[in-house]
């Protein structure tokens, strides 16, 4: 069964088309990464999925429930975190996921039950009766990402979960939603992070321009990109030019040259063969790389190969734990 299930999503913003027939299935009990560049159209969909817009055209269930003629139902069986922290600054944080029980009709005993239990797992007990105007960036975040699991929902939508936290804290959000999906909840995850949806997800869809341009799991869309590349890191954009000649001979094919990084790259289909000859032939010349390996295809290949640019870079802002 399908928890989630979206066909022919159309949206317009005035002349701009942000969503163009989109198609999305997410299989119950499992986690969907929805990648694209800025602007391709994650942040609609969410939105559409979690009743918060409306499509010009299309069809949406969520665990079967029509998104447009039952919101209401869709609303009491999904949680939900967007890409900002929606949390009341003027309550303390056991208050805010209090609150969110209590609005979810949890009763009072159990609402509090519950918020005891979010905030020890995502490590904020210490800030629970502290107002959240005092709280960091990334307490905030983590708060309202504990909002969105209080009913232990079996849909949650994640709209970049983890931007805004420390490389720890993001561990531990992908120890939380893992933990869920293996309870079985089912999972809509957009990110800027690949690596993230590389850990977490089982199915990617890539989108661009509103349509998905690719679907498959990682591997099966690192296996589209290539096989392995030679990568070598030189000392010199002289020594750089220089091995860009050598691999382009020992790997039979043109090899890419970034003279800003002194990097030199090329595929290969016999790597390990390649590997000891481009040494051979570095030695040779006099040549002493900074590094060099054998490297496989990632996310990051497969996202500028299909959408022609690099990823975007997640939040600037200043990454805190505390």
């Amino acid at each position: 069964m399908n928890a989630i299930r979206a066909e022919g999503l159309v949206k317009h913003y005035g002349e701009v088309r942000a969503l163009d027939g989109l198609d999305l299935t997410v299989p119950e009990g499992t986690v969907l990464g929805l990648l694209g560049p800025n602007g391709a159209g994650k942040t609609t969909s969410v939105r559409i999925i979690t009743t918060l817009l409306k499509p010009d055209s299309g069809h949406i269930e969520v665990n079967g429930i029509d998104v447009l003629r039952h919101p209401d139902q869709v609303r009491r069986i999904i949680g939900v975190s967007g890409q900002y922290a929606a949390v009341d600054e003027y309550l303390t944080g056991h208050e805010n996921l209090e609150m969110i029980g209590r609005l979810y009709h949890l009763g009072k005993r159990k609402a509090r039950a519950r918020a005891e239990e979010l905030l020890e797992r995502f490590n904020l007990t210490d800030a629970a009766k502290r107002t959240v105007k005092t709280y960091s960036g990334g307490m905030r975040r983590r708060l309202d990402l504990a909002g969105a699991l209080v009913i232990s929902p079996p849909v949650i939508v994640l709209d970049e979960p983890t931007t805004g936290l420390d490389p720890r804290s993001r561990l531990g959000m992908w120890d939380v939603i893992s933990e869920r999906v293996r309870a079985g909840a089912t999972l809509l995850l957009t990110t800027q992070y690949l690596e993230e949806a590389d850990q977490l997800a089982d199915n990617i869809v890539v989108i661009d321009h509103g349509r998905a341009i690719a679907q498959g799991t990682p591997d099966e869309l690192k296996r589209e990109v290539g096989g392995e590349r030679l990568e070598v890191t030189l000392g010199s954009r002289a020594e750089a030019q220089s091995a860009q000649e050598i691999l382009t001979k020992v790997c039979a094919s043109e090899a890419i040259i970034d003279e800003a990084a002194h990097r030199v790259h090329a595929p290969v289909t016999r790597g390990s063969w390649a590997l000891i000859e481009a040494v051979r032939q570095f030695d040779a010349a006099g040549i002493e790389p900074v590094d060099i390996g054998i490297h496989r295809a990632s996310l990051d290949d497969v996202f500028m190969k299909l959408t022609g640019q690099a990823p975007a870079e997640p939040s600037t802002e200043q990454e805190v734990a505390a």
